[in-house]
């Protein structure tokens, strides 16, 4: 069943797509989250804000030693706020309490329903809301003073493929991710209530009222041959690419997408043992005063 977000994406629909991306992140992303959680007082309280599968609250509640310490999870997906809650609470062990809260990040009156945080954690969710920089006025809002907020967005863009792939125009992938770039600007330019927001997340950070903003990089990177989970992966990040991009790709591409996906073909991606993954994810950060 269809579950209503602003960008109309069915999220729950995509909880493997979801969960792969965060079993192949967990390395480089458990020593963000150690990153993050440095100084952090005792009994701490974590808001995991559109908290999706929960993949980075499960890193938080393996790395919290502090007994007393809080994760609150906040979904508009119930779905996938019922899984979050299954796989943090199953790491979390005696010393963390995990809660879930479903509620919408663009509520203007999310503030009053969550707990003053000693972190406020966001990942790539702030750009899938109408109006970005009150989405993250409000994230800065949940902080308590001293408090820090934390959000993903933006970085490299994620390659898996060889650009010669033997079937085809060679350059598939960027093609892929161009027409990505393109079906994004008219999701976002659909979005009812979009506002523009042209300027980098450091400013709109400062603009909320943050202080001490910085960022960060955590690369992530999968050399080939790989594990059989990323060549899943590669399938169902080029299904997915390609369903985006519809009429955005021509047919001769479309063609190409069909073959690599198709387990019965000879260029079937999930025989090939040269797939990777590389990118980067960026962490910007920024403390209430």
């Amino acid at each position: 069943m269809a579950v209503h977000t602003h960008d109309d994406i069915d999220w729950a629909d995509r909880l493997r797509s979801l969960r792969m991306a965060e079993a192949l992140d967990a390395g480089p992303m458990r020593m963000a989250a150690r990153r993050l959680l440095e100084g952090m007082p005792d009994r701490p309280t974590i808001l995991d804000v559109g908290c999706g599968a929960g993949g980075m609250s499960v890193l938080v509640a393996e790395e919290l030693t502090s007994a007393g310490a809080k994760i609150v999870l906040v979904d508009a997906t119930e779905p996938l706020l019922a899984e979050a809650h299954r796989v943090v609470a199953a790491a979390a062990g005696d010393n963390v309490t995990v809660e879930t809260i479903h509620a919408d990040v663009a509520d203007d009156g999310l503030s009053a329903k969550l707990p003053p945080a000693d972190l406020v954690w966001a990942s790539r969710v702030v750009h899938h809301l109408p109006d970005q920089q009150s989405a993250v006025d409000t994230l800065a809002r949940l902080a308590r003073p001293g408090g820090l907020v934390a959000i993903s967005e933006g970085g490299l863009d994620f390659n898996c493929l060889p650009w010669d792939l033997g079937i085809g125009r060679p350059g598939l992938e960027e093609r892929l991710l161009a027409a990505r770039g393109e079906w994004f600007a008219e999701m976002r330019a659909g979005i009812p209530g979009s506002v523009s927001m042209p300027y980098g997340w450091n400013i709109a950070l400062q603009r909320a009222g943050l202080i001490d903003v910085d960022s960060f990089g955590v690369l992530i990177h999968h050399p080939a041959p790989g594990p059989d989970l990323l060549r899943e992966f590669v399938i169902e990040r080029v299904t997915w690419l390609t369903e985006v991009a519809g009429e955005l790709l021509n047919s001769d591409d479309h063609e190409t997408a069909a073959a690599l996906l198709d387990s019965a073909s000879p260029d079937f991606l999930g025989a090939r043992q040269d797939l990777f993954l590389q990118g980067a994810k960026t962490i910007h950060c920024g403390r209430r005063s």
